[in-house]
């Protein structure tokens, strides 16, 4: 099992750009795949982006696709999420989750073991 604690969080104005943590616990964290997913009030969690353990392939909601980068230091336990041009409608708490099936970049919510407690962007319009 790994724990994971995300930062970055925050209250930013449309078209602005915040960047989010995910920092993990185990030295387990570069074998696994690893994913950002968000929940607005009312709505479903839904998937944002993935990557895998090796960084070479990521993998993007439609939605998110130009506008949001993944990454990850395996040397620093830490996979990131960089939000650019942001709109309203991305206002959610963002949670990151780690895959243990590192052969895969799933969207799915039932995929993911292990997720963090997560961190609120609001953007105001």
């Amino acid at each position: 099992q790994v724990q994971l604690v995300e930062s970055g969080g925050g209250l930013v104005q449309a078209g602005g750009s915040l960047r989010l943590s995910c920092a993990a616990s185990g030295r387990t964290f570069s074998r696994y795949t690893m994913g950002w997913f968000r929940q607005a009030p009312g709505k479903e969690r839904e998937f944002v982006a993935a990557i895998g353990w090796s960084a070479d392939n990521t993998y993007y909601a439609d939605s998110v696709k130009g506008r949001f980068s993944i990454s990850r230091d395996n040397a620093k336990n830490t996979v990131y999420l960089q939000m650019n041009s942001l709109k309203p409608e991305d206002t959610a708490v963002y949670c990151c989750a780690a895959d243990r099936q590192n052969w895969r970049l799933s969207p799915k919510v039932s995929d993911y073991d292990d997720w963090g407690q997560g961190t609120q962007v609001t953007v105001s319009s």
